[in-house]
């Protein structure tokens, strides 16, 4: 199976079969995104305890990438510190600017099959919509 057909059929199965989809019971923070430039609409809900990630969700609409970034995004840092989900932001954000490193951008599991987005300027926005959320809670949180 070609490489660009495993990249379709992840970012597709996140799309469509998100396993984050829906409300976080007990959420202790929520944030819309919205993207203006093309109407991506995402709600954020985090259940933070101690520093920890517990449990997180997404509702919202906008395209398959936008949708399915958000879920690859929820897969990672739910169960982690705060501090290594601002750490995977940083990845994320400088592998969408050809910044990040191949070992670096291997810690961001599937959302690193997303890197050459960054060659889709116009779809950029849609990618980072949910990781320029979580930073902007997580860092509100302080």
């Amino acid at each position: 199976m070609a490489i660009s057909s495993i990249y379709s059929n992840i970012l597709n199965e996140h799309n469509l079969r998100p396993s984050h989809r829906g409300s976080t019971e007990g959420a202790t923070q929520v944030l819309e995104g919205v993207n203006p430039s093309c109407g991506d609409d995402i709600f954020l809900e985090l259940r933070l305890e101690e520093g920890v990630i517990k449990d997180a969700s997404f509702n919202g609409s906008g395209c398959a990438i936008s949708q399915a970034s958000a879920d690859m995004m929820l897969d990672l840092i739910v169960g982690e510190t705060k501090e290594q989900a601002l750490h995977l932001i940083d990845i994320f954000m400088r592998m969408i600017r050809g910044e990040a490193s191949e070992d670096e951008i291997d810690e961001l599991d599937e959302a690193g099959l997303l890197k050459d987005i960054s060659h889709m300027p116009a779809r950029v926005k849609c990618a980072v919509l949910s990781w320029r959320t979580l930073k902007e809670m997580l860092e509100k949180e302080d």
